[in-house]
């Protein structure tokens, strides 16, 4: 069992049945009454964050995450499958665990937060942008770029992305997985 005085950026707590992350921490000591350390945590299922205040030395349960890369393989009914690309094992992980799936295509990697102790995926995190090809959308208009106007495609992992009009079937655009904003395009067709 650790306490407050291990604290440091990135270490990852139970407490409050859930796991947070300390985002930053400051240890407190008063003139008068006993010192004291103030923290941010961040719950990693949720994404809150809430500052806390320990009394100096209080026990603390840590607890063991571990960022792994897999590879999308394919989505069915009972959720998305991805494969360890270090150990080649295969998971399921439902939809909800994944919010960037719309920008994943099959055979893109992606970050699973994995408890090391249960094996349980909390969280995953996609890269911030993502290169793709435009799989459908309405023929571009030559001379039609002035206006800043955008129209809808369709790219390869099945997500419709707001594009510029003279981007065409073919072309390998990059995406904002934030947002799903077009950001530029990589290679015309």
């Amino acid at each position: 069992m650790a306490d407050t005085s291990d604290f440091r950026n990135g270490l990852v707590l139970q407490w409050n049945n859930d796991l947070w992350q300390i985002v930053e921490f400051m240890h407190v000591k008063p003139g008068k009454g006993g010192a004291f350390v103030r923290s941010k945590l961040k719950n990693i299922r949720t994404g809150k964050v809430v500052d806390e205040t320990w009394r100096a030395g209080a026990p603390v349960e840590t607890a063991r995450v571990e960022r792994r890369t897999y590879q999308f393989l394919y989505e069915d009914e009972m959720g998305l499958h991805f494969m360890n690309t270090d150990t080649y094992d295969q998971i399921m992980v439902p939809r909800d665990v994944v919010p960037g799936r719309p920008y994943l295509k099959e055979g893109g990697t992606i970050d699973l937060l994995v408890h090391a102790e249960t094996e349980k995926v909390l969280n995953s995190e996609i890269s911030p942008s993502v290169e793709l090809v435009v799989t459908q959308t309405d023929p571009g208009m030559k001379g039609n770029t002035a206006t800043g106007a955008t129209k809808p495609a369709t790219v390869e992992s099945g997500a419709t992305v707001q594009v510029p009009l003279f981007i065409n079937e073919g072309d390998v655009i990059r995406v904002n997985t934030g947002d799903g904003s077009y950001i530029t395009r990589v290679s015309a067709a």
